[in-house]
């Protein structure tokens, strides 16, 4: 039993012009033609086009497919396992994809869960979230900010005010340290620059060295973060990068 072209493209969901094209390079030849010279495909060439359009639909191009099914040291037992094997791996990176875009999606929809009454009695008039819309922007995509999100939004109004009480501790202990003279590269300006980190570590998400060494940059060039530690004293925020870059260096080194 052979079938015309438009049969085959119905069958397929392709078009005619296609499987013109594919007759035309050679890589699915019409195994009969009928009187009138209009081109029949019998049950060979319908399991060939399936083995093209697999490979088609993994990205390759036509030339390398072409060499794939016509390798004479290739039987079909072995297209079937090479293929088994591409899908696996294709599941696999769809797997992660949907995983990251379910962080993305879940990192969306959470974030500080307080009453605006609990949110001004923690910060006062101080909008905790005045730049969340910036920060997805810019770190949206990331494991870190999905985390943030995911921990900030299980914070309760007491978790809150015990997360204030630790930033206000420190800076009133920064300040003192820097009064007394204390250089960025320190045991006692590290050793604060290090309880920095763990603050991070604690409340929000892990912080590797060198990206604490990044934030610290952060906090000198983006005039926001500079003013926040400037107003604990002036000049804090680049003592305090110094010193995340020394308590750096001593623990990678």
């Amino acid at each position: 039993m052979s079938y015309s072209v438009g049969q085959v493209a119905g069958f397929a969901g392709v078009t005619v012009r296609t499987l013109h094209h594919y007759d035309d390079i050679g890589l699915l030849v019409p195994s009969e033609r009928s009187h009138a010279g209009h081109r029949r495909y019998g049950d060979g060439d319908l399991d060939r086009l399936q083995q093209i359009l697999f490979y088609r639909e993994l990205g390759f191009p036509l030339d390398e497919v072409a060499a794939l099914l016509d390798d004479p040291a290739a039987d079909p037992r072995a297209h079937l396992r090479r293929q088994h094997e591409l899908l696996t791996a294709r599941i696999e990176r769809l797997r992660k994809m949907a995983a990251a875009v379910e962080h993305a999606m879940e990192a969306r929809t959470m974030g500080i869960n307080l009453t605006p009454e609990e949110k001004f009695e923690v910060f006062g008039d101080k909008d905790p979230e005045q730049y969340a819309e910036e920060a997805e922007q810019r770190w949206g995509g990331t494991e870190a900010y999905a985390e943030s999100q995911r921990r900030a939004a299980t914070y309760t109004k007491d978790d809150w005010k015990r997360m204030q009480a630790e930033v206000n501790a420190w800076s009133e202990r920064y300040d003192a340290l820097m009064a007394a003279g204390e250089q960025p590269t320190g045991d006692r300006a590290m050793d604060m620059a290090e309880e920095h980190r763990q603050h991070i570590r604690t409340w929000f998400y892990d912080c590797p060295y060198e990206l604490h060494q990044c934030l610290g940059d952060m906090y000198v060039s983006d005039e926001r973060f500079k003013a926040f530690y400037d107003s604990m004293r002036p000049g804090l925020a680049e003592h305090l990068r110094e010193a995340i870059k020394a308590n750096a260096a001593r623990h990678t080194s």
